[in-house]
């Protein structure tokens, strides 16, 4: 993996918004960093992003005086992707390769909209995806209700959208070997066992069997120079310590300075969270920034426990790393 120089992250989907809280200095919350580049002349509720349940991260890594730009998943609507990144003034042109992180709607509901947009300006966009990806699926709540997901667009429609699909469970190096997407996460933890209830349509077309392990979800990393590797999970399906423990794997030579993402202890996975935080404090990261699913309970102890490392993602926040 090539190492870069540094590295912008620009949050386009969150489910939280937050221009309140203090920041330190490497990140800018939306309504500064609007102010600043003279986009929001006036604070009203039509210039500012919306928050929605859902995920998607641009990444802007800085190399030789080069930019090079990868979309990490497309949140849950177009509509939301394509408002919030006009809001931004986020140029789709220079996306030069998307990654989805799983097949799951609130990250992949926005994907046909962003391939169109990305071709639209740059001809053919390659989109890296996993077979598992594109079954139907599901959760079975406690009390028996099946709430059923909205399936991911296919690989046929991927690519008359624009899209260059590459359909595979192996890892890929992108954008001139800067972003790597990990190949399926080994589950190595006793306690990390995926999503309780998650059920996805049988072969049979009409039956529902368990699918809690999502197999499909894989996390997209970065080598920043004299720092380290930073990791970009989603969602963290196979559990957050899963994730970083495979990534330490794969470059034992780098360490772990950061990770950004979805943690899911939220719901029927908050009883992880003391194992989870306990064995985060061993990887001794520099910056701890999650989000979207990890759960206001897991978020707390996490602020308990760690000190400045702890900085929570929100739409509109901008990582300077």
């Amino acid at each position: 993996m090539r190492p870069i120089d540094r590295l912008e992250v620009l949050v386009l989907v969150d489910n939280a918004t937050d221009s309140l809280s203090t920041t330190p200095k490497f990140v800018v919350p939306e309504w500064p960093g609007l102010h600043a580049a003279g986009r929001l002349p006036t604070l009203s509720g039509e210039a500012i992003c919306r928050a929605h349940h859902g995920l998607s991260l641009l990444l802007t890594a800085h190399v030789e005086g080069a930019r090079h730009t990868l979309l990490f998943d497309a949140g849950p609507a177009g509509s939301t992707l394509t408002q919030n990144a006009d809001i931004l003034g986020v140029e789709f042109g220079e996306v030069e390769a998307i990654v989805l992180s799983h097949g799951h709607w609130d990250h992949g509901g926005g994907l046909l909209t962003a391939v169109a947009a990305v071709s639209k300006r740059r001809g053919a966009v390659p989109c890296v995806v996993h077979p598992g990806m594109f079954g139907q699926r599901g959760s079975q709540r406690p009390d028996g209700v099946l709430l059923v997901q909205e399936r991911l667009p296919s690989p046929e429609q991927l690519t008359a959208a624009g899209a260059r699909v590459v359909n595979t469970r192996e890892p890929q190096l992108l954008v001139r070997d800067i972003f790597r997407v990990s190949g399926e996460i080994p589950r190595v933890t006793p306690y990390e066992k995926g999503l309780p209830g998650h059920v996805r349509r049988a072969a049979d077309g009409q039956s529902w069997e368990p699918d809690p392990w999502i197999t499909d979800e894989r996390f997209v990393s970065v080598l920043i120079k004299d720092r380290g590797q930073f990791v970009f999970s989603a969602c963290s399906h196979a559990g957050i310590v899963n994730v970083l423990t495979h990534a330490r794997e794969v470059l034992p030579a780098s360490p772990l300075w950061g990770t950004m993402g979805g943690f899911h202890l939220s719901g029927a996975t908050e009883k992880i969270i003391p194992e989870t935080v306990a064995d985060l404090k061993r990887f001794g990261l520099g910056v701890l920034a999650p989000g979207h699913c990890t759960g206001w309970r897991a978020m707390s102890v996490i602020a308990r426990e760690f000190g400045e490392e702890l900085v929570p993602t929100a739409v509109g926040k901008r990582f300077l790393l």
